[in-house]
């Protein structure tokens, strides 16, 4: 009761979707060229072909302002509208100030305060959660939440583990209250295992173990994987929570109409299906084109099944994902 008021039902809707993947696309023809690898052993281990990489003028908040006026164009709302932005990654601009700040004065949300986020792939799902809260809470109408990523600019270009893994781009959607409305972001479950940090890092550059010759020499800059160890907690804690997310949501797997999981690998993926106990071809895949892009792997995703006409109003929608932290979540959404 608002002053003896019945208050309306209030839902958290994801009103508007954009991407951006840079021009430049590197295929596993030419990664052949550049390290011990082939097309063969990169489709048949990740399902990979192909992947955008950003030129040396874009940085993330380039990329991310590009994606955001695509959604904001699609919630029909200006930049004047926007309370909030959060911008997911883990290859900000710079150390500071925010890439979410240059992404603001790019798009001229001059209303909105701003933030990044750091929890690696995770990073998109951790903001759709927090704007959620402020949102619900009526603190703030309007969010602008952004994946955005050039991982190609820590990825170490002689290590066939890594490289032929990761490509750059970013995706953005527009968050706001809807009044009267069954629907929206129905439930959420995060979490994360710090005993696992090892697992998935970049571990030069930072105040542990700041820019250096040693750091530069090594390669500490670069992302190290244990892709063998990431594998296994990666479908564990992804299904986990993706079930976990729907039973909060008061569903039953059967109700999901698609899963757009994070882009990392297919046999992780396949594995996920396994687990969870949904068909494949529920699932919205398209790291063969993309590869992973770490938090704008979910979101860009999304735009491309909104804007073909694969999720339709009153689709059920399950996101999941894991990032270095460890971190992973997962998030039901009902589609307005």
């Amino acid at each position: 009761m608002i002053n003896g008021v019945e208050g309306k039902k209030k839902a958290v809707c994801i009103t508007g979707t954009g991407a951006y993947l840079p021009e430049r696309i590197l295929t596993n023809e030419e990664l052949e060229k550049m390290v011990d690898t082939s097309d063969e052993w990169i489709k048949t281990r990740t399902g990979i072909s192909e992947r955008h990489l950003a030129g040396d003028h874009e940085a993330v908040s380039d990329m991310a302002a590009a994606a955001a006026v695509s959604a904001l164009e699609s919630a029909g709302i200006t930049a004047l509208d926007v309370d909030v932005i959060v911008v997911a990654t883990c290859t900000p601009d710079m150390p500071l100030p925010n890439s979410a700040c240059f992404v603001q004065n790019m798009i001229g949300a001059k209303n909105a305060f701003c933030l990044d986020i750091e929890a690696a792939c995770s990073g998109f799902v951790y903001g759709l959660e927090i704007v959620r809260g402020w949102i619900e809470s009526g603190i703030y109408k309007t969010a602008l939440v952004i994946g955005a990523e050039k991982l190609s600019c820590v990825v170490d270009w002689e290590d066939r583990g890594t490289c032929v893994l990761f490509g750059d781009g970013a995706g953005a959607v527009v968050v706001q209250a809807r009044e009267e409305c069954e629907g929206g972001i129905l439930a959420s479950q995060l979490g994360s295992d710090g005993a696992l940090t090892s697992l998935l890092s970049i571990p030069g550059g930072g105040s542990r173990t700041p820019i250096s010759k040693r750091v530069l020499d090594e390669k500490l800059y670069c992302l190290k994987m244990e892709g063998n160890q990431v594998f296994k907690h990666a479908v564990r804690c992804m299904a986990d929570a993706g079930i976990n997310a729907v039973e909060r949501a008061g569903l039953d797997v059967t109700d999901i109409d698609w899963v757009i999981p994070h882009q990392a690998n297919m046999r992780i993926i396949q594995a996920i299906a396994d687990k969870v106990g949904i068909s494949m071809d529920k699932f919205v895949v398209n790291l063969d084109k993309v590869g992973n892009m770490s938090a704008a792997s979910i979101p860009v995703a999304l735009d491309e099944a909104v804007k073909d006409g694969r999720v339709r109003k009153g689709d059920v929608l399950l996101f999941i994902v894991f990032g270095g932290g460890f971190t992973w979540g997962a998030t039901v959404v009902k589609w307005v």
